[in-house]
């Protein structure tokens, strides 16, 4: 996969380029993340890239030539172009898991100051917010989309790590504990040093049910408990 990121400050993704399962996801080829100037794309002189908007108004708005002149540079077939803009829809996992399965370039676009001309989302496929509220740039949310896009890129992590992820069809994972087995007083569930692998499937697929239930609610309301897991609730509280 590629991910071109499109900031006014380049700078700003040093670190997250190099740390971690995303510079190993880099070094493995997997994933070839580019980040570009938006400057190096202005006639100005001076590389100004934000004017005054028509109509009058606060701020100021980040102008279309350059935005125009790289997408059109960058953009292919198999290109898909992402505004960050706290406007677009809520990213979520669902989400993540699309991108990295389906896609093989993306195009991220960070905003900044009052936002972008509107002529620039003619060739934006999808607008996308992490979250309801404004970030001073769309800096943040594009590491955001791409860490959680690259960790699922086949070869990155192991595959059982994502598919038992919090959110993965829209449940929460079950507590999870390591050594040492008792600490002042704390001590780890019986069931899982119990090494019967029976019941501690059972006791996990149950907890991820019910910390579904207490944390997350809404997921719930969005994907009912199917008949299994009304079994495996029903089977664990008779125990």
């Amino acid at each position: 996969m590629i991910i071109d990121i499109v900031t006014i400050f380049p700078n700003f993704f040093n670190e997250f380029l190099t740390t971690s399962i995303v510079k190993r996801a880099i070094e493995s080829n997997i994933v070839k993340i580019n980040i570009h100037d938006l400057r190096n794309y202005s006639d100005n002189k001076h590389k100004q890239i934000d004017d005054t908007p028509y109509g009058g108004g606060v701020g100021m708005l980040m102008t279309f030539p350059p935005f125009y002149r790289i997408i059109k540079e960058l953009k292919t077939k198999d290109t898909k172009v992402i505004f960050l803009t706290p406007q677009g829809n809520l990213y979520n996992q669902e989400t993540a898991t699309k991108f990295a399965l389906e896609d093989k370039h993306l195009i991220l676009l960070c905003g900044h100051y009052e936002g972008i001309d509107q002529r620039v989302l003619e060739f934006v496929d999808y607008e996308i917010s992490i979250g309801d509220y404004v970030l001073t740039g769309g800096e943040i949310p594009a590491m955001i989309v791409s860490d959680a896009i690259v960790r699922l890129l086949p070869g990155v992590i192991q595959e059982e790590s994502h598919t038992t992820d919090s959110l993965s069809n829209d449940r929460l994972k079950y507590p999870q504990y390591t050594k040492p087995e008792s600490f002042e007083g704390y001590d780890v569930p019986s069931v899982l040093v119990s090494g019967h692998h029976g019941n501690i499937d059972l006791y996990r697929k149950y907890m991820s049910i019910k910390v579904t239930e207490e944390k997350r609610p809404d997921l719930i309301v969005k994907t009912p408990l199917s008949k299994e897991e009304l079994k495996i609730k029903e089977k664990y509280m008779k125990k």
